[in-house]
């Protein structure tokens, strides 16, 4: 894009957008000329995506600011009032807004609530900082049409986000997401009051602790071994880092109500959206977790407990055998919970008919053994916990299959229905159960997990993401996707690819005979897998909210007749074999 037409869109931008702070960056930016920061913010406009916008903060069409937040809301609300035209006539539309700790977070939804109102949505706007999950527990128990969350979730303190949820409390997916960007991008005009207005109407309703309570009650309501808890809670110290983020209030609530020590990593306590002790506030990355493993062995904890920002991801460590702390991954949760819920339904006889559990593509298939080894069935989706909740209402819609629990490996669980999206509150709770209860019955996590090993075989995962930054990423992107595509993987570590699956093209085939096709039963989605002759899979896929690509690499290795320790090098060395073969060929694209 030329100079020229950057300077023009920056111009038009300024004109525009009412926030001064946002404008005024623009401004000093076009003052110094500064074209190479200028062509970032104005070569595209940040994309309303299936799952809503993410970006930098900043002045800019290409950042997240108040004017983009604006028109994405207007474009939610004129779908809305397009597909509900009886409900839009008589004014009987309604929304709830949330909003976490980052920059930003609360004028994005205090904007946000203001569009709906003055657009005749009965809207409800939370009176502080509420995590995710509790946004979609709140459309469904205030019977809301739609709902957003302002946050970012796990990304750097720069980023905000936005993420739009339809009537069921689960976020928008086709054809209504494809519908919403096309209102987005169609907006001419936004329509806004003010806060005063919007009270005085009746068309803004605050809220807090009429939802509060309903969500912890129905959060223990989950739990399975309540009279466990009571009885032993003294026996687990649970050392807990909510990252500057939402999750301190909920957890803390939750946890010692049930009678439990939670510690809660004292500088990481309070909402920041500096993220102040974390490069990353993200469970995923061990340096998150530094300060609360510190913490916990100097407190001789049982289990170190972690959400993000917006409280949806769940991460964890144990002590090992030598009282240090090793992480447990999304997978290895994952598959602990699994066990958990199934072992629990079974003993206390709340196994309903047809039981399954949900995963992600992406996601290990070890917990799939688990669940097979209880006579549950495990269905596969998409990546990203919307699909998850398509599954589960699917299953409510058709009566197929009774949801006990979804999972996926980016540190996602959700263990309840009243919730359509991750929830980290709940997990955090049933994760302390479940270690009260291997506690009393001798073992750790890490425990069973190695038990599990025994008896499933031994599964190693690991990921690589391929960053793809500035304004020539997207294309890059696309270039390596439809490379391999094209290629694909034929051998990896010297084993054959025997399998591909294309889920863009929907279907799935053999390199050897690549014209014999069949149909992968899911949505069309940009993803590539690849089967391998020893079981393992590496599947490949654009980030949803970031430009990276990322590779996920699972590798199984059978214990029968060997050590657990032997097959845990087995599967090391073929994933750091694989990882090294995947360097090699991105580097020759």
């Amino acid at each position: 894009m030329d100079t020229q037409t950057i300077l023009a869109r920056a111009q038009a931008y300024i004109d525009e957008e009412k926030d001064e702070k946002f404008a005024d960056e623009v401004k000093e930016l076009i003052s110094s000329s500064n074209i190479k920061e200028l062509e970032d913010r104005f070569y595209q406009n940040l994309e309303f995506g299936t799952g809503g916008l993410r970006g930098v903060i900043g002045g800019g069409t290409n950042r997240m600011n108040t004017l983009v937040v604006t028109r994405a809301t207007q474009g939610l609300v004129n779908y809305f009032l397009k597909t509900f035209p009886e409900k839009a006539k008589n004014n009987s539309l309604s929304a709830v807004i949330a909003y976490d700790s980052r920059h930003y977070s609360d004028v994005f939804g205090e904007a946000t609530a203001l569009i709906f109102a003055a657009n005749g949505f009965k809207t409800y706007l939370f009176t502080g900082l509420r995590p995710t999950p509790e946004l979609s527990f709140a459309i469904r128990t205030l019977g809301c049409d739609t709902g957003v969350v302002i946050t970012a979730s796990h990304n750097p303190p720069q980023y905000n986000g936005y993420k739009a949820y339809w009537n069921d409390g689960a976020q928008v997916i086709e054809p209504h997401d494809e519908g919403i960007i096309d209102e987005v991008n169609a907006v001419k005009e936004v329509k806004t009051i003010s806060r005063e207005e919007a009270v005085s109407s009746g068309k803004l309703v605050l809220i807090d602790s009429e939802i509060d309570e309903k969500y912890w009650a129905m959060v223990k309501s989950k739990l399975f071994r309540p009279d466990l808890i009571r009885e032993q809670a003294g026996n687990v110290k649970i050392v807990y880092t909510p990252l500057h983020g939402t999750g301190a209030m909920h957890v803390e609530k939750v946890l010692e109500d049930l009678g439990l020590k939670v510690l809660t990593v004292p500088r990481q306590r309070e909402p920041d959206g500096n993220f102040p002790t974390v490069a990353k506030p993200n469970p995923e990355e061990a340096a998150a977790l530094k300060m609360a493993i510190e913490l916990a062995e100097k407190e001789k904890a049982d289990v170190v407990m972690s959400t993000d920002p917006d409280a949806d991801r769940f991460g964890g460590a144990v002590p090992g055998p030598d009282g240090k702390f090793v992480l447990i991954t999304g997978n290895q949760m994952g598959a602990l919970l699994v066990d958990y819920i199934c072992l629990s339904r079974k003993e206390l006889d709340r196994m309903p008919p047809n039981p399954a559990v949900i995963r992600s593509i992406v996601t290990s298939t070890f917990g799939d053994r688990i669940a097979n080894s209880y006579g549950v069935e495990t269905k596969e989706c998409l990546t990203g916990f919307k699909w998850i909740a398509s599954v589960m209402a699917d299953f409510e819609k058709t009566g197929s299959h009774n949801y006990i629990f979804g999972y996926e490996e980016s540190y996602g669980y959700n263990i309840e229905t009243e919730v359509r999206d991750k929830d980290g509150i709940s997990a955090a709770a049933l994760c302390a159960e479940m270690t009260l209860y291997w506690r009393s019955k001798g073992k750790s996590l890490l425990d069973r997990l190695n038990e599990m090993y025994m008896q499933h075989g031994y599964f190693k995962e690991y990921t690589i993401n391929k960053d793809f930054p500035g304004a020539s990423g997207g294309a890059a992107m696309k270039n390596l996707m439809a490379t391999l595509r094209k290629d694909g993987l034929k051998i990896l570590d010297g084993k054959k690819v025997l399998t591909i699956r294309d889920i863009q093209e929907g279907t799935i085939y053999s390199p050897v005979e690549p014209d014999k096709k069949s149909e992968t039963g899911l949505p069309r989605s940009n993803v590539l897998q690849f089967f391998l002759e020893d079981g393992s899979i590496v599947s490949v896929r654009p980030s949803g909210t970031e430009p990276k690509i990322k590779f996920y690499i699972s590798c199984p290795a059978p214990v029968s007749g060997r050590d657990l320790d032997e097959a845990k090098k087995i599967a090391d060395t073929a994933v750091m074999d694989m990882e090294a073969e995947i360097h090699r060929i991105l580097g020759t694209i």
